[in-house]
């Protein structure tokens, strides 16, 4: 015999003689959608109503009789309905769950019973219901021994390490002062900014530091910000026309021309640090030779990165290219959500910065449903993946992730786990872990082509910055 226990609303529904089974019916209504029929047969309505009545008689104190003693039918009459109520609530979710259960449905957000449907318990016979509920569609999986990837050949120059350093210096730069001039390219600007449609101001700043190079306003691309900015000297306000893009996170100004007025307080401009002795043993080098070895090293690693990423997105085109999978008609806001925190894992796991994790996490909330669409199939596919080869990410191996992750952000491990663990991101990060590996298993079967990488292909082809370091949103706004 198997003993189950239910609760609702804190009420036990009694320990059962034997498993129940219920009617249950189950129908495809659409991709990705089931309907599911029920029935609460009569007599499993009255068995457990006699149950609840012949326990509260046990219990209940009346007036004027001893605990137990009570009639029954006076505590029939006296508690029918709290008692209906319990036993109502106890028995659907009692047969809600045996249907997923024993149907083994995997259920994607919450059940949709209907606003017309009556769900109380009858006078006599049957109580009949009926619920519509979003599953993980089915789908077949395409060959995975032999999948075709290109992995670029890159070679690290010296050209390629005296950027490096170029990027170092200016890191470590200081702001100095301007003066004598307007506005040049790589300024810094400090800055009070409107942004305005048809004379209404939609967002603004005081305050705001900009820098004289193609970069993000309040959200907003501007492709020549350093040209037209070019000789704005401090005192001067300078007013920017620019369509907004259809996908930017405000919906009042998406698709619209915008003003965005930028009123110049201070200007400075960076002077680059200077590569002295001083400078090389506050990095911890004692020469120049070996901060270039440690640049060089650090390319490599992330050259290696960047190269892993591509083959993995190469088997991710790869699925969907050649994975039929149909979603349910309708992506609720939680999944949406669920696939807005994902890519921010995933750039966050990339090394990207804050603002840039920002911006675009903001534009695919801002109405990018074909990548929403996009990554919740890929969010199936590897999770059929994951599951047929059994793989799994260990603790250790999470913890290791939180670690790096806390050190790049200056923060300790154990603070972040806890963050991430009340946002949910701690399972997204799981999650995506575990897709890695099973992605990385794929690889070591599959076919690469390797070839060569032509100068100055770097970027469009791998993501390794083969100029300027990639550049961070303008901090406005």
């Amino acid at each position: 015999m198997a003993e189950q226990e239910e609760t609702t609303g804190g009420t036990a529904v009694a320990e059962q003689e034997q498993d129940f089974e219920y009617p249950i019916k189950i129908e495809d209504a659409g991709p990705g959608e089931k309907k599911v029929s029920v029935e609460i047969p009569a007599e499993r309505i009255q068995t457990e109503m006699q149950k609840q009545f012949k326990e509260l008689r046990s219990q209940a104190a009346i007036p004027g009789f001893r605990p137990g003693h009570a009639p029954q039918k006076l505590i029939e009459k006296r508690f029918s309905t709290e008692i209906k109520e319990q036993v109502r609530g106890a028995l659907i979710r009692e047969s809600y769950e045996q249907a997923i259960e024993k149907h083994k449905l995997q259920v994607l957000g919450e059940p949709d019973f209907g606003k017309e449907q009556k769900l109380e318990l009858p006078e006599s016979g049957s109580l009949n219901y009926t619920f519509s509920i979003e599953v993980q569609p089915e789908f077949t999986l395409p060959d995975l021994k032999h999948v075709k990837v290109r992995k670029p050949k890159i070679e690290i120059k010296e050209e390629n390490v005296d950027q490096a350093m170029q990027n170092l210096r200016e890191q470590q730069g200081t702001l100095v002062p301007v003066e004598d001039r307007g506005v040049q390219a790589k300024d810094y600007l400090f800055a009070d900014v409107h942004v305005k449609e048809g004379g209404n101001v939609m967002a603004h700043q005081h305050g705001a530091q900009i820098v004289a190079r193609p970069g993000r306003i309040a959200g907003i691309q501007l492709d020549d910000l350093d040209k037209q900015l070019e000789g704005v000297k401090p005192g001067q306000t300078v007013v920017l026309k620019v369509k907004v893009a259809d996908t930017h996170q405000n919906e009042q100004i998406r698709g619209k021309e915008v003003e965005i007025d930028i009123a110049l307080k201070d200007l400075k401009r960076l002077e680059l640090a200077e590569v002295t002795p001083e400078f090389l043993a506050d990095l911890g080098f004692e020469n120049e030779q070996q901060l270039r070895e440690a640049l060089k090293e650090q390319m490599v690693e992330k050259i290696d990165s960047d190269i892993q990423q591509s083959l993995r997105e190469q088997v991710h085109k790869y699925l969907l290219d050649n994975t039929k999978v149909e979603l349910p008609s309708k992506l609720s806001d939680r999944q949406a959500d669920r696939v807005v925190s994902r890519r921010a894992v995933d750039l966050m796991m990339r090394g990207i910065p804050r603002e840039q994790v920002e911006a675009n996490v903001e534009t695919l909330r801002g109405g990018a449903k074909e990548e929403a669409i996009r990554e919740l199939k890929l969010f199936f596919i590897l999770a059929k993946i994951a599951g047929d080869q059994e793989t799994d990410v260990t603790e250790g191996e999470l913890n290791g992730q939180i670690a790096m992750l806390a050190a790049q952000r200056g923060q300790r491990p154990e603070k972040m786990k806890q963050a991430m663990s009340k946002d949910g991101s701690l399972q997204n990060l799981y999650v995506q872990m575990r897709e890695q590996k099973a992605i990385d298993k794929i690889l070591e079967t599959a076919e690469i082509e390797e070839f060569e990488i032509k100068p100055g292909e770097e970027n469009a082809t791998t993501g390794v910055a083969g100029g300027e370091q990639q550049q961070a949103d303008q901090q406005t706004t």
